[in-house]
Protein backbone atom coordinates (compact mmCIF):
# COMPACT_ATOMS: atom_id res chain seq x y z
CA UNK A 1 0.00 0.00 0.00
CA UNK A 2 2.65 2.27 0.62
CA UNK A 3 4.59 1.76 -2.31
CA UNK A 4 1.50 3.13 -4.44
CA UNK A 5 1.91 6.31 -3.01
CA UNK A 6 5.56 6.81 -3.11
CA UNK A 7 5.05 5.88 -6.88
CA UNK A 8 2.24 8.22 -7.36
CA UNK A 9 4.14 10.72 -5.23
CA UNK A 10 7.21 9.80 -7.53
CA UNK A 11 5.10 10.24 -10.65
CA UNK A 12 3.97 13.33 -9.78
CA UNK A 13 7.43 14.69 -8.77
CA UNK A 14 8.93 13.60 -11.88
CA UNK A 15 6.66 15.03 -14.41
CA UNK A 16 6.94 18.39 -12.18
CA UNK A 17 10.65 18.14 -13.01
CA UNK A 18 10.40 17.73 -16.62
CA UNK A 19 8.01 20.54 -16.98
CA UNK A 20 10.08 22.68 -14.96
CA UNK A 21 13.54 21.53 -16.80
CA UNK A 22 12.29 21.52 -20.12
CA UNK A 23 12.04 24.11 -22.88
CA UNK A 24 10.36 21.52 -25.60
CA UNK A 25 6.58 22.04 -25.80
CA UNK A 26 5.89 18.60 -26.24
CA UNK A 27 8.12 17.50 -23.41
CA UNK A 28 6.05 19.74 -21.24
CA UNK A 29 3.01 18.19 -22.12
CA UNK A 30 4.29 14.46 -21.69
CA UNK A 31 5.32 16.12 -17.72
CA UNK A 32 1.39 17.08 -17.58
CA UNK A 33 0.23 13.87 -18.45
CA UNK A 34 2.76 12.02 -16.24
CA UNK A 35 1.52 14.37 -13.53
CA UNK A 36 -2.08 13.68 -13.97
CA UNK A 37 -1.29 9.36 -13.90
CA UNK A 38 0.15 10.16 -10.69
CA UNK A 39 -2.75 11.83 -9.74
CA UNK A 40 -4.93 9.44 -11.23
CA UNK A 41 -2.79 6.31 -8.86
CA UNK A 42 -2.90 8.78 -6.10
CA UNK A 43 -7.06 8.33 -5.91
CA UNK A 44 -6.87 4.71 -6.61
CA UNK A 45 -4.93 4.32 -3.58
CA UNK A 46 -6.59 6.62 -1.53
CA UNK A 47 -9.81 4.36 -2.24
CA UNK A 48 -8.61 1.12 -1.57
CA UNK A 49 -9.01 -1.20 1.35
CA UNK A 50 -7.52 -4.68 2.14
CA UNK A 51 -9.94 -7.55 1.70
CA UNK A 52 -12.76 -5.32 0.54
CA UNK A 53 -15.35 -6.27 -1.99
CA UNK A 54 -16.49 -3.97 -4.97
CA UNK A 55 -19.69 -2.07 -3.92
CA UNK A 56 -21.94 -4.06 -5.59
CA UNK A 57 -25.31 -5.14 -3.21
CA UNK A 58 -26.09 -8.67 -4.60
CA UNK A 59 -26.97 -10.35 -1.14
CA UNK A 60 -28.35 -8.28 1.88
CA UNK A 61 -27.63 -11.10 4.12
CA UNK A 62 -23.88 -10.83 4.29
CA UNK A 63 -22.23 -7.57 5.93
CA UNK A 64 -18.65 -7.05 3.97
CA UNK A 65 -16.45 -4.34 3.84
CA UNK A 66 -16.52 -2.03 0.54
CA UNK A 67 -14.29 -0.40 -1.04
CA UNK A 68 -14.78 3.95 -1.15
CA UNK A 69 -16.20 4.03 -4.76
CA UNK A 70 -15.85 7.51 -4.85
CA UNK A 71 -12.31 7.58 -5.41
CA UNK A 72 -12.18 5.57 -8.23
CA UNK A 73 -15.76 7.25 -10.37
CA UNK A 74 -13.05 10.64 -9.39
CA UNK A 75 -10.20 8.68 -10.76
CA UNK A 76 -12.41 8.04 -14.05
CA UNK A 77 -13.53 11.57 -14.75
CA UNK A 78 -10.31 11.95 -14.03
CA UNK A 79 -8.53 10.02 -16.92
CA UNK A 80 -11.04 11.29 -19.24
CA UNK A 81 -10.52 14.55 -18.37
CA UNK A 82 -6.43 14.14 -18.55
CA UNK A 83 -6.79 12.18 -22.00
CA UNK A 84 -9.30 15.81 -23.23
CA UNK A 85 -6.80 18.02 -21.59
CA UNK A 86 -3.54 16.62 -23.06
CA UNK A 87 -5.38 16.65 -26.98
CA UNK A 88 -6.09 19.94 -26.24
CA UNK A 89 -2.52 21.09 -25.22
CA UNK A 90 -0.85 18.73 -28.41
CA UNK A 91 -3.13 20.51 -30.65
CA UNK A 92 -2.12 24.02 -29.60
CA UNK A 93 1.41 22.86 -29.88
CA UNK A 94 0.86 21.57 -33.70
CA UNK A 95 -0.88 25.51 -33.98
CA UNK A 96 2.43 27.19 -32.52
CA UNK A 97 4.85 25.18 -34.60
CA UNK A 98 2.89 26.17 -37.88
CA UNK A 99 2.75 29.63 -36.05
CA UNK A 100 6.47 30.01 -35.04
CA UNK A 101 8.37 27.37 -36.99
CA UNK A 102 9.62 25.92 -33.54
CA UNK A 103 8.33 24.23 -30.47
CA UNK A 104 10.95 25.29 -27.99
CA UNK A 105 9.95 27.91 -25.73
CA UNK A 106 12.95 30.63 -25.51
CA UNK A 107 12.69 30.83 -28.92
CA UNK A 108 8.93 31.40 -29.02
CA UNK A 109 9.35 33.95 -26.35
CA UNK A 110 12.05 35.45 -28.03
CA UNK A 111 9.97 35.51 -31.46
CA UNK A 112 7.18 37.45 -29.69
CA UNK A 113 9.22 40.60 -28.30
Amino acid sequence: MTLNYIGAFLLIIFGLIIMIKNKDLIKIVIGMALMDTGINLLLVSVGYRAGAAAPIYENYNQVVNFVDPVPQALTLTSIVIGACVTALALSIVIKVKEHYGTINADEIRRLRG
